[in-house]
């Protein structure tokens, strides 16, 4: 395993590690050696957390080397043990200089992040290093707990309680084998996350909770969620150490909130009336116990009451006065429905004191509290809601937070704790009113509208300041998504000497981003609050995505600002045929509110990525959800992110409102050198964070490459773009038309596809390996994949599921054989003499078809090989490119003999090619068409009549993507019908079936002219065969290279073709969009301007699925040099453009200079 030396510090990492990353594992070794807090971003992808990790242990075990040499060096008493090396060179930074270090100064490294499933991603990161650190996981009993009888139990709270009774009495079994197992090497010398320890508690018979705090005692670095560390009733309960400890918090863009909320609560009717209930209850079951009747507080003694509880029932009627006193102070206050009633941070204390709470009363209520809660939790047989009691006691230790003794020292208490705090009282919510009427426990009592009371903390620094007070080493905040460093750091109150922005590891080849300030139709994008709604830009924002989706390849993901905003959307595009448009290319996917459901779905989308039938899938999500956090859609699975808006907080919200007057407020009396943020520059900041976190989906590793499409004309601003990543900043592009963001991104792709090919998907049954899961490394399985077959196996596998090789096949399989064999020679001319490409895109097509065609001609030796196809697509893709080639015509012959044999496998083949033509119109069509049509087809054998065929089979050519499948119908058209037939499908599509002369004469006319071409020709003379007259004007549609006379296509064709091309669009579009249509033609013949012209034709070709075969049609006027770069933005938008194989491409210099290039102009546009 490579190592490094960084400050002093070896560093043993997996592999060679990027520039960044030294960078990134220096910053961290500085604040640890320095014991200063530091910030640090870096861009996901870039390997942080590996980092994070190797530069951290490398760090203690060098510290616990050092301590080793002092001791060395203490025992030998200046003796030198070893001569070649001096003591200083073990290093003193790590043990802080001259101080005497001991083993157990090593410090611990306390390990936290959002949630357990990204504290396992980090374990298994762990487990990829060399260091074999003790490990611990901390959790919940919630997630540790497997005694059934605590499980059983519904609230969490009642399961503290169960538990702390039966460990207490030792009734637990598996808390019994902790001591025995807690030793355990197998436990011991492993790295274990929650469900590995619940695996081995439930194997061992042991209790995981209990085992993990066992095994805190001795851990190396210790992971936990953040509210463990955030909240000190939860430091408290875990004994949790910080003295001296590296605190770490991994995806701190959360940490902001989670301080908060931490310090924060809301306390309901419903709370204090659950509470006010369980002691009543109480309270009767003491009442029986003593007789009934009438009773005093002397008749009833701690040991006249059961189970244990040791209060009187005085102190029970106290504990009630407390809960009545406080429900009636907090509905005293009359507050609007619309907005409530706002007091500063110290009304809190003035508002207990008249429920009797106070510093001086706090200590007895706690005790009173947490012995009724422990009492009724241990009830067997019984239920009691103990919610609101328990919340009660949390409220208390927040708020009395802290130790005062005189009345000056609790004033002086009181203002610092409450100083980042406000009060808000406001009334109870309908959805708080339906929970209660629907709760079987409560009583009627608790389920009367009220008041609920808010505590909320607006600093996070106010946690961040008690952690600094624990006496920690140093804390270390990391996350790849923290930008703007400075007004983060600012609200959290504390000092960051260090600080990193880091660069990413892709190359600017990776990454496509551009601003899409307007739809296809020109109308401009918008989630502004007066603009969201409105129809028009709903439409124009389904008809942006509905395209997008069509160019960008495999797994697209759209994020909306919010649930509402989003719910609202999908249900106008279903019912505007918005979604159908993108369904039909890219399955869409939802995510859920609730978390139910989310893993289905989100598996769902994965799977549908990972079908080799299908075109990719859209996962459409909300900023700040679960699929813009923890979720890895690395490679194939985001292939593009669109941004359909800025997701600001809302606005009308209390907390939102108080947070902005409370930062103003901050700033208006702040102290000298102190800055906080202004509450407009916090309300922009949380919408760009979010923003800048769902970005981050696309780029996962080095080598995955991906779009990112910002739908909102607010991203035009320079302010607006400078909040994003910096690693996104220099690629942003902003476009002045629709059409150029397809143009661009679709060359952007097919670059990216070539210089970076992922293994192709295959079916299972062919390949027999199973869809790649999310996060697999594809570029490494590619390079695997490459060396293992030849070309002729990889256009095998490409023509199974990609469309344009599927159709070719078709072609190839359904037409005559025995004519010309052209193309072949040409292909291997130009291989020989190594004729330089016209461009990089020229040059990688040309060895993809090389190696496909190539390939197919291997495995059809022993049948007739068609080259019509082959003929036909080098003829279109050399007018597409405008230039002039020499074909070189070689005659290849069949006897009679050849020609009979090959007709009976020609009659297996018809049967094979039918049965597949017929399963793929299966999958594409729906059941009712797809019946009609095979109804027609069996009336067409029977009857002999085309038209019945051509009306049934016109569905088909409503579709660019079933185009294909009406040209594939040539197979089944009898010879006197292949004509007609070809001339109805350029009509309908733009695109011909290839017919030639040859192919309308029936078997009895191809034998008797394959009798006259066996017979010899006289010398000098020419061939009769009608295979060797080709019709070349036919073949390169009248151009000069072909024509033996130099024949043109007669001009009254090409006007017959534009005027009726001019009529449909009339009728498609309306009489001022074909106006607008005339105008961009007429400019383009003036200035040959493709860009402005092409922005033009795709904004008004792509607004209904119905007019994209009119943009296939619009070709005839495309002038011959920009006939490539036409067909390469049809073949995007079609959703046919080839994808690489995966054999590995090592470009030259030259190509890599023009990839440079492309994106060097890009960039300047």
């Amino acid at each position: 395993m490579p190592s490094l030396t960084l400050h002093g510090v070896t560093v043993d990492f997996p592999f060679p590690p990027y520039d960044c990353q030294k960078d990134y594992m220096a910053k961290v070794l500085q604040c640890l050696q320095q014991k200063v807090n530091g910030v640090l971003e870096s861009p996901t992808g870039t390997g942080k957390t590996l980092c994070l990790l190797c530069a951290t242990l490398a760090w203690r075990e060098h510290f616990r080397d050092t301590i080793s040499a002092c001791k060395i060096a203490e025992r030998l008493k200046g003796e030198n043990m070893f001569p070649n090396t001096t003591l200083a060179s073990w290093g003193t930074a790590a043990t802080d200089g001259d101080k005497q270090a001991y083993y157990l100064d090593v410090p611990k490294i306390i390990y936290a992040s959002r949630t357990h499933s990204q504290l396992a991603q980090v374990i298994g990161e762990l487990r990829n290093t060399s260091y074999r650190p003790k490990v611990c996981v901390l959790g919940s009993r919630e997630q540790l707990c497997i005694n059934p009888e605590v499980m059983r139990q519904e609230s969490n709270h009642v399961k503290v309680h169960m538990c702390r009774g039966k460990v207490s009495t030792r009734s637990c079994l598996y808390y019994n084998n902790v001591d025995e197992r807690s030793t355990d090497k197998d436990l011991v010398n492993s790295i274990l996350d929650v469900e590995d320890l619940v695996k081995f508690g439930n194997k061992q018979k042991v209790c995981p909770y209990y085992l993990s705090r066992s095994l805190k005692q001795q851990a190396d670095i210790i992971f936990m969620p953040y509210n463990y560390l955030l909240d000190p009733k939860s430091r408290r309960a875990h004994n949790i150490e910080l003295s001296g400890a590296v605190v770490i918090f991994d995806e701190a863009h959360n940490l902001e909130k989670m301080c908060e909320e931490s310090s924060s609560f809301d306390l309901t009717p419903y709370d204090v009336a659950a509470a006010i209930t369980a002691v009543d209850r109480l309270l009767v079951e003491q009442a029986k116990e003593t007789g009934g009747g009438e009773f005093t507080a002397e008749d009833v003694n701690v040991e006249s009451l059961s189970s244990g509880l040791k209060l009187d029932i005085t102190k029970l009627a106290k504990v009630k006065q407390i809960l009545l006193d406080l429900e009636a102070a907090i509905d005293a206050y009359d507050v609007p429905t619309d907005r409530g009633v706002t007091k500063p941070g110290i009304f809190i204390y003035e508002l207990l004191e008249r429920a009797h709470l106070s510093y001086s009363t706090k200590t007895a209520v706690l005790e009173a509290l947490d012995q009724i809660v422990g009492y009724l939790a241990g009830q067997p047989g019984i239920f009691l809601n103990t919610s609101g009691l328990q919340k009660l006691s949390d409220i208390i230790q927040l708020v009395f937070s802290g130790e005062a003794d005189g009345k000056e020292q609790q004033q002086q208490q009181m203002q610092s704790n409450s100083a980042h705090f406000k009060v808000h009282i406001h009334r109870d919510s309908s959805s708080n009113k339906r929970k209660q009427s629907s709760n079987p426990w409560t009583s009627s009592s608790s389920k009367k509208q009220g008041n609920i009371l808010s505590y909320w903390c607006f600093s996070p620094g106010f946690s961040m300041q008690d952690l600094e007070r624990q006496g920690v080493r140093c804390i270390i905040l990391t996350s790849g998504t923290l930008s703007p460093l400075s007004s983060f750091t600012s609200e959290m109150r504390i000092e960051f000497p260090v600080s990193l922005e880091n660069s990413h590891v892709i190359e600017r080849d990776q990454i496509f981003v551009s601003v899409v300030d307007r739809g296809p139709d020109g109308v401009p994008l918008s989630s502004a609050f007066d603009r969201r709604f409105v129809p028009e830009n709903m439409s124009s924002l389904g008809n942006t995505v509905a395209n997008i989706s069509r160019v960008v390849p495999h797994g697209l993901l759209v994020f909306f600002p919010s649930f509402p905003l989003m719910e609202k959307t999908l249900d106008f595009w279903k019912a505007n045929g918005h979604a159908d448009r993108i369904e039909n290319v890219k399955p869409m996917f939802v995510e859920p509110k609730g978390s139910g459901s989310f893993s289905e779905i989100i598996d769902g989308y994965y799977n549908k990525v990972s079908d080799p039938a299908s075109k990719g899938g859209s996962f459409f999500a909300v900023c700040r959800g679960k699929a813009s956090e923890g979720l890895d859609f690395a490679d194939t699975f985001s292939r593009g992110v669109i941004i359909t808006g800025l997701p600001f907080p809302p606005r009308m919200d209390p907390r939102v409102i108080l947070k902005m007057q409370f930062l103003e407020e901050m700033s208006k009396t702040k102290a000298p050198g102190v800055r906080y943020l202004l509450g407009q520059e916090w309300y922009r900041q949380q919408a760009f964070r979010a923003v800048n976190q769902a970005i981050g989906r696309v780029i996962r590793h080095k080598e995955d490459y991906g779009a990112i499409f910002l739908c909102d004309q607010r991203f035009k601003s320079s302010d607006a773009r400078a909040q994003l990543p910096s690693w996104v900043k220099p690629h942003v592009r902003v476009y002045d038309g629709f059409g150029n963001v397809v143009r661009d991104v679709s060359q952007f792709f097919r670059v990216a596809q070539k210089l970076r090919p992922v293994v192709l998907k295959t079916a299972a049954a062919e390949s027999g390996t199973a869809a790649p899961a999310p996060g697999t490394d594809f570029t490494k399985a590619a390079s695997c994949s490459s060396s293992q077959g030849s070309c002729g196996q990889k256009a095998k596998a490409l023509d199974v599921h990609l469309p344009s090789l599927k159709r070719r096949k078709l072609d190839e399989q359904s037409r005559g054989g025995g004519m010309a064999n052209i193309c072949l020679n040409y292909e291997c001319e130009v291989r020989e003499t190594q004729r330089r490409p016209a461009s990089l895109l020229d040059a990688l097509q040309r060895e993809d078809r090389f190696c496909g065609d190539s390939g197919t001609l291997g495995q059809q030796k022993t049948s007739r090989l068609s080259t019509l196809a082959l003929q036909n697509d080098k003829r279109m893709e050399d007018e597409l490119r405008g230039g002039k080639r020499k074909i070189k015509l070689v005659q290849h012959q069949l006897s009679v003999q050849e020609q009979s044999r090959s007709e009976d496998v020609s009659e297996e083949d018809k049967a094979a090619r039918a049965k597949l033509f017929l399963a793929d119109m299966k999958k594409s069509l729906s059941k009712v068409n797809f019946d009609r049509i095979v109804q027609a087809l069996q009336t067409y054998k029977k009857t002999d009549e085309l038209d019945v065929l051509l009306t049934e089979t016109a569905v088909l050519s409503e579709d660019a993507n079933t185009h294909s499948l009406l040209r594939g119908f040539y197979q089944f058209v009898r010879p006197h019908h292949k004509r007609r037939f070809d001339e109805r499908c350029e009509q309908l599509t733009g695109q011909g079936c290839g017919y030639k002369p040859e192919h309308s004469l029936s078997k009895d006319q191809k034998k008797a002219v394959m009798l006259q071409s066996e017979r010899p020709a006289s010398r000098g003379g020419t061939s009769s065969s009608a295979y060797s007259q080709l019709d070349t004007q036919q073949l390169n549609r009248g151009g000069q290279h072909l024509s033996q006379g130099g024949l043109k296509e007669p001009q009254a064709a090409q006007n017959q073709a534009r005027s009726t091309f001019a009529a449909d669009v009339k009728k498609a579009l309306g009489a001022e969009r074909c106006a607008r249509l005339s105008d961009a033609i007429s400019n383009y013949k003036k200035t040959d301007n493709y860009e402005d012209l092409v922005t033009t034709v795709v904004s008004l070709f792509t607004e209904r699925d119905a007019n994209f075969q009119l943009l296939t049609r619009f070709s005839l006027f495309i002038h011959p040099h920009h006939k490539k770069k036409y067909k390469e933005l049809l073949d995007a938008l079609m959703g046919q453009q080839t994808t690489p194989t995966s054999a590995s491409l090592s470009p030259s210099l030259k190509t890599q200079s023009k990839i440079s290039s492309f994106f060097t102009d890009s960039q300047k546009k």
